[in-house]
């Protein structure tokens, strides 16, 4: 055999030789990942009862969640509703032996807005609570230890409570005036230093726009009093001042005769509950003797219907020429009279 037919023949053996290199390494690839494929069917198998388990855990968790929270939501929407309808059925006054009931279209809706706003907070209240609890116990499932959680969940909360206790205040006396109706939006309110008409109330802050304007935010833990002039029924008061000389039967008279006119009047008739009467002499001094009418009217209406009482009397007293009372001023000392 020549030279050079021998290095061509092992020439081609050395060619030939990787090909049985990479089967070898592909079937020590392949035994390998058996091998891995053969430990996680196993550590599956060992652990599958434990996660077929924990996963029906957790969807019995998620589901009695839901269960809880739509019973609640339901829970609630009644427990409103009954509170709303029972003070809608005892929101009436008795005015001389005759019952006034207050419920209109505006006081119905008030009401309906009310108790879809005391709803809708005690239902993301109870969303909350509900599926936390639930959160908590699914990462009980998992094996997270809740122990330290709960403890951080609590100092957490103490240091909040420390810190946001105007807000609770607040927001707990925000709830509470709306579950009792206190007041609403458009009624004319007296809460200490504001004075004025509802526009707006909030669990945290009311706005009162006073006579002059300005618009007033107090927080509703702040507030101790209310009076709320728009509220059931009202009286339109009028005291006039008369003078001392004058004869108190006549005057009478001509007052009822005035009061009676004006109740006649289709203007102002619908918004009188209780027909007007004089009260009687309520004080005299200073040179006059002051005669009380009382009306009760519907609430909002007493100051319009006051004043058109006013002109009303005005008018009866000049056509019959009864004098109203002039202020006596002192001859001498402070506010003594100046001559000249």
């Amino acid at each position: 055999m020549s030279r050079a037919r021998l290095i061509e023949e092992t020439k081609g053996d050395f060619v030939a030789m990787p090909p049985i290199l990479s089967a070898a390494h592909a079937v020590d690839a392949l035994s390998d990942m058996t091998v891995q494929a053969n430990a996680v069917t196993d550590w599956l198998n060992e652990r599958s009862a434990a996660m077929i388990t924990g996963a029906i855990n957790i969807v019995i968790i998620i589901v009695v969640a839901i269960a809880v929270r739509a019973l609640l939501g339901r829970a609630i929407d009644q427990l409103v509703k009954r509170t709303v309808s029972s003070q809608q059925r005892v929101s009436r006054a008795k005015v001389a032996g005759r019952i006034i009931r207050s419920a209109n279209a505006s006081r119905a809706e008030r009401q309906k807005q009310r108790a879809d706003t005391i709803s809708s907070v005690l239902k993301s209240v109870s969303t909350f609570v509900v599926f936390g609890v639930a959160f908590v116990t699914i990462l009980g499932q998992f094996g997270i230890a809740l122990g330290p959680i709960l403890a951080s969940a609590g100092v957490l909360g103490l240091a909040v409570a420390f810190g946001a206790q105007s807000l609770v205040q607040d927001f707990m006396a925000g709830m509470f005036m709306m579950s009792e109706d206190q007041y609403g939006i458009g009624d004319v309110v007296d809460v200490g230093d504001a004075v004025g008409t509802v526009e707006a109330v909030g669990l945290r802050v009311t706005k009162i726009r006073d006579l002059n304007g300005g618009l007033w935010y107090v927080r509703n833990g702040e507030i101790m009093r209310v009076c709320n002039m728009n509220q059931d029924w009202a009286n339109a008061v009028v005291e006039l001042p008369l003078a001392y000389d004058v004869d108190l039967e006549e005057a009478t008279q001509v007052i009822q005769a005035s009061i009676d006119e004006f109740a006649d009047d289709p203007e102002y008739s619908d918004q009188i509950l209780e027909r007007p009467d004089v009260s009687g002499v309520v004080a005299i001094g200073n040179g006059a003797v002051t005669v009380r009418v009382m009306v009760t009217t519907r609430p909002g209406s007493q100051w319009a219907i006051g004043r058109a009482l006013r002109l009303y009397l005005k008018r009866g007293l000049d056509r019959h020429g009864i004098k109203v009372a002039y202020p006596v001023l002192p001859v001498q000392g402070a506010g003594a009279a100046q001559q000249g």
